[in-house]
């Protein structure tokens, strides 16, 4: 049988983006360890709901570690304490009977406050959008696998793939930077045949972007690697770096 544990939470509530927002404590008895962390919130919410009480917000979706929605920094860490795990696959054996867990949500200009735990990660989307679309003529699906893509670039491409939009980067960086994420989404294309001919303009806009959202300057100390779900490299970061300076090689007319 399973072991259980109390708990004490002290959860950041914010009723709206303009509220000033403060943590509440609350007393979360009788979790299983078998419990996610998010299913644990839910049955701190259901307390909350039969008092007649407002449940917590947090964002949640497909509780599988694929969506990137469960964005909790958790006692000062985004996803939690335990490496590679998104909050969804977080569970409460990670913690210990009587430990209080302070929870909070991204703390970064750029992502703000919606309510409690929920934050606004849309300049990601608008990020993402700026880099635009991939325009090579690949025919029809036969012919689209007859693009010869060397493994080592094609399962680099994948690996920068592998990015799921959470922020975890964002929220551990202390000046909020978004050079991780952005450098995985331009190592996408980058190093796909299909990605070039859009190349130079998309790293220029995607950049131009995340600086226009408010997000901060690279500290290089590698938190954003350490904190990420996927395990994102850092290599990324130099990668874009080089795409950016040397698109400035270029003349304007060749990148557009």
């Amino acid at each position: 049988m399973s072991g259980h544990m109390n708990l004490t939470l002290k959860v950041w509530r914010q009723k709206s983006p303009q509220d000033k927002g403060g943590f509440v404590t609350y007393k979360a008895d009788g979790i299983s360890e078998d419990m996610s962390f998010l299913e644990m919130l839910d049955v701190v919410n259901e307390g909350l709901i039969k008092k007649g009480d407002d449940p917590i917000h947090f964002d949640h979706d497909c509780r599988e570690g694929i969506c990137g929605m469960c964005s909790l920094y958790i006692n000062g860490r985004p996803h939690g304490p335990k490496r590679a795990v998104t909050t969804c696959q977080l569970h409460m054996r990670s913690f210990k009977d009587g430990e209080t867990i302070t929870i909070e949500p991204w703390r970064a200009a750029a992502f703000p406050v919606i309510k409690d735990l929920s934050t606004n990660r849309a300049a990601f989307e608008r990020i993402q959008q700026a880099g635009g679309y991939v325009s090579v003529n690949t025919g029809g699906v036969p012919d689209a696998n007859e693009i010869p893509i060397p493994k080592v670039i094609a399962d680099e491409a994948f690996n920068s793939a592998t990015c799921i939009q959470c922020g975890a980067c964002v929220a551990a960086c202390k000046n909020s930077s978004a050079m991780l994420f952005v450098s995985a989404k331009v190592s996408q294309l980058a190093l796909l045949p299909q990605g070039q001919q859009e190349r130079y303009r998309r790293v220029q806009a995607m950049v131009a972007q995340m600086d226009a959202e408010g997000f901060g300057n690279c500290t290089n100390t590698g938190a954003c690697e350490a904190e990420c779900p996927k395990e994102i490299s850092l290599t990324n970061i130099a990668r874009m770096n080089r795409e950016y300076f040397t698109a400035k090689f270029f003349k304007e007319e060749e990148i557009h």
